[in-house]
């Protein structure tokens, strides 16, 4: 016993189904299919949109190069989620492990953002700003969170039965 658990239980997940109405599956494509468009759209208006992009870390960067990073960033989450979509449609938990473990760094990354801008817009004396960002940016981290759980719920479900093997399934889930 390890803090009153055993050391081989699975791991449950977390919702069990998306929205109340939808399967952990078809959430899962969704939310897939989602961050592909939501990638494309982005890199779209990285380099047709006069943006001026900041770095919390790296300031000093040319823009070209800050959007050149954006998009070799937003390109690997578009491979990614197409590979999290194939690991749900082949019910294979191991291609979508990449997706639930980046998407938990980006949910990370986002909340840091949302508060750091926020702070920003506060200081410089943007009120408003500051709190329509906070607001806002907080709804999408909620939002982006529970994505995050319907695929993460979905993963754990398909580690779970592959971990007890074939014959011990559910007969409508071999």
């Amino acid at each position: 016993l390890f803090f009153g658990a055993e050391l081989s239980e699975m791991a449950q997940p977390l919702v069990a189904s998306c929205c109340r109405c939808y399967s952990l599956r078809g959430g899962s494509i969704a939310t897939g299919i989602l961050g592909i468009v939501l990638s494309i759209i982005s890199i779209i208006l990285i380099f047709t949109v006069r943006i001026d992009f900041k770095t919390i870390l790296m300031d000093w960067l040319p823009q070209n190069v800050v959007k050149i990073i954006y998009a070799l960033n937003l390109v690997m989450t578009i491979l990614i989620s197409l590979l999290m979509i194939l690991g749900v449609v082949k019910k294979n938990h191991i291609f979508m492990m990449p997706w639930v473990v980046l998407g938990l760094m980006l949910a990370i990354g986002l909340l840091i953002s949302v508060i750091f801008n926020a702070v920003v817009y506060y200081i410089d004396g943007y009120v408003l700003g500051g709190t329509l960002w906070l607001v806002i940016g907080l709804i999408a981290v909620v939002i982006y969170v529970y994505m995050w759980i319907v695929v993460y719920s979905y993963f754990t479900t398909l580690k779970n039965e592959n971990d007890r093997g074939r014959y011990a399934k559910q007969p409508y889930r071999r």
